[in-house]
């Protein structure tokens, strides 16, 4: 096996040409160099993409409406706040009961309904479904969810929960709809 070889001085002014404009991972780390010439071009390549994809993850704010609404996950908001919607405490600013109307009905209301409120400046809504019968728990406590995942309705709802007892319990849905802007 050969000895590692020490790199002559042009092969030094090659690899700060190079690799001058090239910042660090870590500061305080100083480049050593390396025998393979693989290993000198690569490793900073792939460190520098690293720092690249962390710092656009970390400075733009994830896309919710394209996720999809899930009863107890509140992707879109932060912890404080999905903590009060699933509490009730974020108090609904307005309601909506669809109560004894079709499916075709209820999808049209809850449509204008909630593009109403966001025009309006609300936030937080309620929407009472009913609980349905025992067994099968209802046509629009089922529906509901679905129809808040489709257009347009995803663009404008920010979470959904269900309803504490006061408020309607399983037959009733909390929604945060997001800020018009």
């Amino acid at each position: 096996m050969a000895g590692k070889r020490s790199l002559s001085r042009e092969e030094q002014a090659l690899w700060r040409k190079v690799m001058g404009d090239v910042e660090p991972f870590n500061p305080d780390a100083h480049p050593k160099a390396h025998s393979g010439e693989t290993k000198t071009t690569n490793k900073p390549n792939k460190l520098l993409k690293q720092n690249e994809t962390a710092q656009r993850a970390s400075s733009s704010p994830p896309d919710t409406a394209n996720l999809e609404l899930v009863l107890g996950k509140a992707s879109g908001l932060d912890k404080r706040n999905a903590q009060r919607l699933k509490r009730g405490q974020l108090r609904p600013e307005a309601r909506i009961d669809l109560h004894g109307m079709t499916q075709t009905e209820a999808h049209a209301a809850l449509n204008n309904f909630i593009a109403e409120c966001q025009l309006s400046g609300l936030r937080a809504v309620l929407v009472i479904t009913g609980k349905g019968s025992v067994k099968e728990g209802g046509v629009l406590r089922r529906m509901v969810p679905r129809w808040l995942n489709q257009s347009p309705l995803r663009a404008m709802v920010v979470a959904l929960e269900q309803a504490v007892p006061r408020d309607g319990g399983l037959g009733a849905y909390y929604l945060l709809l997001r800020r018009r802007r």
